[in-house]
């Protein structure tokens, strides 16, 4: 049993918590509320800093291992592979903070609380932080997110390995440069169908134990003082038991930004009684004279120490040494060879193959003789790691992983082509003075391997040091500055181009998907991406990466950025083709779906069973993700009804030749849909359910040349579930 589900051994933890709060004076227990909580030596409490970050790796502290950014982890789809990169990411944070506690060190970023994950809805593909999440479907983002959280949280009776935080409470993903004053209105339809649906699984499946409130407003209310938020929602219809947090800064955003309060005083006292309990910041000094006032109770600031202390006991950090096994994780954990090998599984398992003309990949080490290796992203190690990051004891970019896995094998010859986003690389010098140079290159090669794309350095948080955008929104899904010249100019030349992109958000990648010879979505892979990348190319890996966001051929369509409607957003509502689908990616083998069962016509109060073959009919063994989406066809019952859902993933490994009968339950919530009102409704009518490795749109139809297998199943009363 987890301990977050042992309710007894919780309230041990809650009662030891509140007689330790009962013996601090006003002033210490105020000191307690702030992310860095000093020592209190005359109780025996250690300092504690509740700021950490684990997003993809035990960040901003010295060595851990870099794993791809979220939005590459999405791309698996592997639920089993996202709770296993957790366990190792809360195994080296768990030996980190071992190993800073035997050297006294209690500092920022050395906690046992990670700010982690962020399960936003990335529902525009402008948004800089769209690469921390995982993508813009609920249900994906909901399982991914869970399973995350399991690996940080461990499953251990006594104690949590680490804490994870469910970020940001609720309605954020953007602009970034007015989120400290921004009102991001949302219908309660759209609340509940999507942008709530992932906190309420971590809440509820994953005893999340701690979640983060957004800088903005929700219709009306700022997120770190929402009673809507964080006393109707999350307390009282969900549950949660845990310790609420602000983002950084947030509480002042009350009266400098938002405007719904005057004071500092006023600001905490707003946070606090709605259930804010730990201040990222230090605003919350404030809570003395808001207590002394009589703005905030004694006792809701007790409940919040309560809160708050009941996961320092849950963690251990309390305890005395070695009183739990996770204090005998061993520094050598860290960054170890079994870290970097899993790393790199996880760097192939994110690369998503858009398009493979002529199974022109893998390559052949025998046929290529000279490679060539251009762009601004080949041998660009920011674009390995995203943002929220460590500090890897090695980076390998592509250039360098290519270089590594051919050795004298093939000849590799290499142009920076460009620079990331100017039109120039040396400043004195004319626009495209390398161009002359990668053709030169791609002339003397056999292929040539074009790495293009961004980097977070033009996609991310606002505030992020050097963000060329300055808020961290991108302008438009153009490729920045001259890389479009650069894939044409790779093209002229005659040679075949495989297209490289890493970036942690949809680009416009028309031109490649019409003119290049295969094209590979990367991300941003992490620290071993390039050796993962590289083993793909050769085929020593097989892509199995599928896209967590909608690939949209530009924004011209898309809703003004501030407009929060899931209306024409996503593939869920969107009325447009795009270029590449949520859901789709190539394989180097093809899988083909047969004998779909339903186990019953109608829909029973339990849902129904669907059954199914999946054949691997390639010459390479691989790895099939199953797909399943439910569409409602009763949509005159329904107002801003779905075009299709997601609502089952499957992943099952097969030898080339291999066939495997699976059966997946589809339990009856997975059928309904959210009202006006935010109520779960099941509608009379059919629901066409889809079986495939693909989306059933037309377009993953023109790109995969086959559909999913398609089965109805009918409801026959409308009805509350």
């Amino acid at each position: 049993m987890e301990i977050t589900e042992n309710a007894a051994l919780c309230e041990q933890y809650r009662e030891k918590a509140r007689k330790l709060v009962s013996q601090m004076t006003l002033e210490e227990k105020v000191s307690q509320t702030l992310h860095g909580a000093p020592a209190i030596e005359r109780l025996g409490i250690k300092a504690y800093n509740w700021w950490n970050e684990a997003l993809h790796g035990v960040a901003r502290a010295g060595i851990a291992t870099i794993f791809p950014q979220s939005i590459g982890l999405a791309a698996t789809f592997d639920e089993d592979l996202l709770e296993k990169v957790a366990d190792a990411i809360s195994t080296e944070g768990r030996a980190k903070f071992n190993m800073q506690q035997e050297y006294d060190d209690t500092d920022i970023y050395k906690g046992l609380t990670f700010w982690s994950p962020n399960v936003n809805i990335f529902r525009d593909p402008r948004w800089g932080r769209g690469h921390e999440t995982f993508g813009e479907d609920p249900y994906l983002t909901s399982r991914l997110g869970v399973r995350f959280v399991n690996g940080i949280q461990g499953h251990d009776e006594k104690h949590l390995k680490a804490a994870a935080c469910a970020k940001h409470f609720a309605v954020h993903s953007g602009p970034e440069d007015v989120r400290h004053e921004f009102d991001a209105v949302a219908s309660k339809q759209d609340m509940y169908e999507t942008y709530l649906p992932a906190f309420k699984a971590l809440v509820q499946e994953a005893h999340v134990e701690a979640v983060m409130g957004a800088y903005n407003r929700t219709n009306g209310e700022p997120c770190c003082g929402s009673k809507t938020l964080l006393k109707d929602i999350l307390r009282d219809e969900w549950g949660f038991k845990g310790h609420v947090t602000s983002d950084c800064w947030a509480i002042k955003d009350f009266h400098e930004g938002h405007h719904v309060t005057e004071t500092p005083v006023d600001s905490v006292a707003m946070a606090m009684n709605n259930g804010c309990d730990l201040n990222c910041g230090n605003i919350f000094v404030y809570l003395t004279e808001a207590v002394k006032q009589g703005k905030v109770d004694e006792s809701r600031l007790d409940e919040a120490l309560v809160n708050l202390y009941t996961t320092r006991m849950k963690l251990g950090v309390m305890d005395v040494k070695e009183e739990n096994e996770f204090d005998k994780i061993p520094y050598s954990v860290v960054d170890s060879r079994a870290m970097h090998e899993l790393n790199r599984e996880v760097a192939s398992k994110c690369v998503v193959l858009l398009k493979n003309e002529n199974d022109i990949l893998p390559l052949s080490k025998e046929k290529i003789k000279t490679l060539a290796v251009v762009g601004p992203n080949a041998n660009n190690r920011r674009a390995l790691v995203g943002n929220y990051e460590g500090t890897a004891s090695r980076y390998v970019t592509i250039l360098e992983g290519l270089q590594d896995y051919l050795g004298d094998d093939v000849r590799i010859m290499t142009s920076e082509g460009c620079h990331l986003y100017k039109d120039r690389v040396e400043p004195l010098a004319v626009a495209k003075d390398r161009f002359a140079e990668t053709k030169a290159v791609c002339k003397e090669s056999d292929a040539v391997i074009c790495c293009i794309g961004l980097d977070s350095g033009l996609e991310g948080e606002e505030g992020d040091e050097g963000n060329a955008y300055a808020s961290g929104d991108k302008p438009s899904l153009e490729l920045p500055g001259v890389q479009l010249d650069l894939v044409k100019a790779c093209v002229e030349t005659g040679k075949p181009v495989i297209v490289v992109v890493l970036s942690g958000s949809a680009l416009n990648l028309c031109y490649a998907q019409e003119n290049a010879a295969a094209v590979l979505q990367g991300w941003y892979p992490g620290a071993e991406g390039g050796r993962a990348i590289a083993e793909l190319l050769f085929g020593d890996r097989v892509p199995e990466g599928k896209l967590p966001v909608t690939f949209y051929k530009n924004t011209d369509d898309l809703p003004a950025f501030t407009d929060y409607s899931m209306e024409n957003r996503t593939y869920r509502y969107m009325k447009t083709e795009p270029l590449y689908p949520f859901g789709y990616g190539l394989s180097y083998t093809k899988f083909e779906f047969s004998g779909l069962e339903i186990s019953s016509e109608n829909l029973t109060d339990d849902g129904v069973e669907v059954s199914f073959f999946v054949a691997n009919d390639g010459k390479c063994d691989a790895t099939a993700t199953v797909e399943i989406y439910i569409r409602a066809r009763a949509n005159q019952c329904l107002s801003h009804c779905p075009n299709f859902s997601l609502k089952g993933i499957e992943k099952v490994e097969l030898k080339a030749g291999e066939r495997k009968r699976m059966s997946v339950h589809l339990p009856v919530e997975k059928f309904g849909l959210f009202d006006e009102d935010g109520k779960l409704m099941i509608h009379e009518g059919c629901y066409d359910i889809f079986v495939g490795d693909s989306q059933p749109d037309e377009r993953s139809v023109e790109l995969t040349k086959r559909a999913p297998l398609t089965g109805i199943v009918c409801a026959k009363e409308t009805k509350a579930i």
